[in-house]
C-alpha cells in the first residue's frame, strides 16, 4: 500500500505539466490571432457599402491610408500580456521544483553517528559529570556548614548516587582504552554506557538543585547569614595561608627541591583566589544593600568557590608536610624491612620464581637502590617520599609480596601520590580532559582495594596528564585580569563557567541543566 502511493503522487504530479503548457500556448496564439486579424482585414478587397456622400468621402480615405495605428494596440497588449503569463508561470514551475519537496517521497536519513562522534561525547559527558560533582561538592561544605545533618543528607545522598555513577563511567572508560571489549558493535555500546551514566549523573544532582536553593535561600533572608559564614571561612584561610607560607619555606630548607615541587606554587594559587573572592564578597555585600538578591547570590556563590578551592591548596601544603615527616621517620625501619625482603629472595622464597639471570638483574637494582637510600640520608636534604618509592617499586619487582613496613611505606606514597592528582584536578578542572580525571578515579578504586602499586601509578600517570591538558590550554581571560583580579584563575579552576565575558555565572550544585542557573538577567 505504501509503496503504490508514493509511486502514485509523482505520475499525478508530472500530469499537470501538459496542461499548463497548452494553456501558455493558447494564451500565446490568441494574441498572435489579434495580431494578424487586422492585416488580413486590411488586404481584402470586399466591396464598401453605399453611404451617403461625405461618409463616403471619409471611408475611402480611411481605406486609402491602411491600417491605423489605434487597431494594432490592443492585439500588442494582449500579446505581450500572454508571452509574460507564460514566462512568469514557467518560472514559477521551475522554482517550486527545486523547493518543494514531494508528496510521498521520504526524505533522506540522517548520517548515523560514526565511532569517533561516540568518542567525543562520551569525553565530554566525562568531563561535565566530573566538573558537577565537584561543584556540587564545594557548594554542600558551605551549606553543612550552616544546617543540621539531617536537613542535607537528601542533598548528601544525591551527590553519592552521583558519585557512584560516575565512578562506574569511568571504569567502563578505562575498559575502552585498553580494548575491552573488541567488538565494534560492543565497544559502541560501552561509549553509550558511558554517556547513559554521565547523564545519570547529571540528573541525580539537577533533581535536588532547587530544593538546596530554597534551604539556603540566598535571594532572601538566608543571604546575610551565607555572607557571615564564607567570611568566616575566608579569614580563616587568610591566616593560614600565611602559615602555609611559612611551612613551604622551611619544608624547602629542610628536604630537597624535589620533595617540595608537587606544591609549588600552591600559596600563590590561593593567595590568587582568595583576592578574586575579596571582591566578589564585597561586591555580593553591595548588592545586598542595594536588595539585588540575584545578583548578591551570583558573587557570593563565585565567593564560596574560590574559598573551597583555596583551602584545597593551603591543605595541601599541610598534607604533604605532614606525608614528608611520616615518610622520613618510617624510611629507617622500610631500610631493614627492604633488606629483609633481598634475603628471602635470595634464599628462594618468593612467591613467583625468577630465572636465575633475571632474579640476579633485580636483587642487583634493588642492592643498589637500597645504597643510594642509605647514602642520600646521610648526605644532607633528601627526598623521603621518593626515598619510599623507589625502595618500594625495586623490592615489588622480587615478587615477594609486601609485607610488614614495607606495605606501610607503600600506602603512604600512594595516597600521597592520589593527594596529589586529586588537588590538581580540582583546582585546574577547567583546562582537564578526561583521561587524566578517568585515571584519578582508577587509582582511588585501587586505593580502596589495597592495589597500592597500581593507585601510585595510576595517580602519578593521571597528575601528568593534568599538567599537560593546562600547559596545553594556557592562561584564560588575559584581558578581563586586568579590570577584575582572579578571574582567569576563577576560569582555569572552574569556579566559573566561562560563558560570558566576565567570566560567566559561578558553578552551583547541580547537573549540566542547572549549574549555570546563577546567570544575571540581560539589562
Amino acid at each position: 500500500m505504501t509503496y503504490s502511493l508514493i509511486r502514485g503522487r509523482p505520475r499525478r504530479a508530472k500530469a499537470h505539466i501538459p496542461v499548463r503548457l497548452a494553456h501558455a500556448v493558447l494564451g500565446a496564439a490568441a494574441g498572435v490571432g489579434w495580431l494578424v486579424l487586422p492585416v488580413m482585414t486590411a488586404a481584402s478587397h470586399d466591396p464598401v457599402p453605399a453611404t451617403a456622400h461625405g461618409t463616403v468621402a471619409s471611408a475611402a480615405a480611411t481605406q486609402q491610408g491602411g491600417t491605423s495605428t489605434a487597431d494594432l494596440v490592443l492585439p500588442l497588449v494582449a500579446g505581450g500580456a500572454a508571452v509574460v503569463l507564460a514566462g512568469y508561470g514557467c518560472l514559477r514551475r521551475t522554482r517550486r521544483a527545486r523547493t518543494r519537496t514531494t508528496p510521498g517521497v521520504v526524505p533522506a536519513a540522517p548520517a548515523a553517528p560514526t565511532p569517533a562522534d561516540f568518542d567525543r561525547q562520551a569525553r565530554t559527558a566525562l568531563v561535565t559529570a566530573d566538573d558537577c560533582v565537584r561543584t556540587s561538592r564545594e557548594e554542600l561544605s558551605f551549606v553543612r556548614q550552616r544546617f543540621a545533618r539531617p536537613d542535607t543528607e537528601v542533598f548528601a545522598h544525591a551527590l553519592r548516587a552521583a558519585e557512584t555513577e560516575l565512578s562506574a563511567a569511568c571504569a567502563i572508560w578505562r575498559r575502552y582504552e585498553q580494548g575491552v571489549p573488541r567488538d565494534p558493535a560492543a565497544r559502541r555500546q560501552a561509549l553509550v554506557g558511558v554517556i547513559g551514566r554521565c547523564a545519570e549523573v547529571g540528573r541525580r544532582l539537577d533533581s535536588e538543585a532547587a530544593e538546596l536553593d530554597l534551604l539556603r535561600g540566598l535571594e532572601g533572608p538566608g543571604l546575610a547569614e551565607a555572607l557571615e559564614a564564607a567570611e568566616e571561612r575566608f579569614r580563616e584561610l587568610a591566616g593560614r595561608t600565611v602559615t602555609a607560607q611559612e611551612t613551604l619555606a622551611a619544608l624547602y630548607e629542610r628536604y630537597a627541591r624535589s620533595a617540595v615541587e608537587p606544591v609549588t606554587g600552591y600559596v600563590e594559587q590561593a593567595k590568587d583566589r582568595l583576592v578574586f573572592a575579596t571582591a566578589r564578597l564585597n561586591e555580593a555585600r553591595q548588592a545586598a544593600d542595594r536588595d539585588d538578591g540575584d545578583r548578591a547570590a551570583r558573587r557570593l556563590r563565585a565567593a564560596e568557590g574560590a574559598v573551597a578551592q583555596a583551602e584545597v591548596l593551603i591543605s595541601g601544603v599541610d598534607r604533604l608536610a605532614a606525608q614528608l615527616r611520616a615518610a622520613a621517620g618510617l624510611l629507617p625501619a622500610a631500610l631493614t624491612g627492604a633488606e629483609a625482603e633481598l634475603a628471602a629472595a635470595r634464599r628462594g622464597g618468593a612467591r613467583k620464581p625468577l630465572p636465575y639471570g633475571e632474579l640476579h638483574a633485580r636483587l642487583t637494582h634493588a642492592d643498589t637502590v637500597l645504597a643510594t637510600v642509605r647514602e642520600e640520608m646521610t648526605s644532607g636534604p633528601y627526598d623521603p617520599l621518593d626515598a619510599l618509592y623507589r625502595m618500594t617499586r625495586a623490592v615489588e619487582r622480587l615478587e615477594n609480596g609486601h609485607a610488614g613496613v614495607l606495605s606501610a611505606a607503600a600506602l603512604l606514597v600512594a595516597r600521597g601520590s592520589v593527594a596529589e592528582a586529586e588537588e590538581f584536578i580540582g583546582v585546574h578542572r577547567g583546562a582537564v580532559g578526561a583521561e587524566a580525571r578517568v585515571r584519578l578515579a582508577e587509582a582511588v578504586r585501587d586505593l580502596s582495594a589495597g592495589d597500592a602499586a597500581g593507585a601510585d601509578r595510576a595517580a602519578r600517570d593521571s597528575r601528568d596528564r593534568a599538567e599537560q591538558d593546562v600547559r596545553s590550554h594556557g592562561t584564560p581571560y588575559t584581558a578581563a585580569s586586568a579590570t577584575a583580579p582572579g578571574v582567569p584563575g576563577a576560569v582555569l579552576g572552574g569556579v566559573l563557567l566561562a560563558e560570558e565575558e566576565d567570566g560567566g555565572p559561578p558553578a552551583s550544585y547541580g547537573g549540566p541543566e542547572t549549574r549555570g542557573r546563577r546567570r544575571l538577567p540581560p539589562p
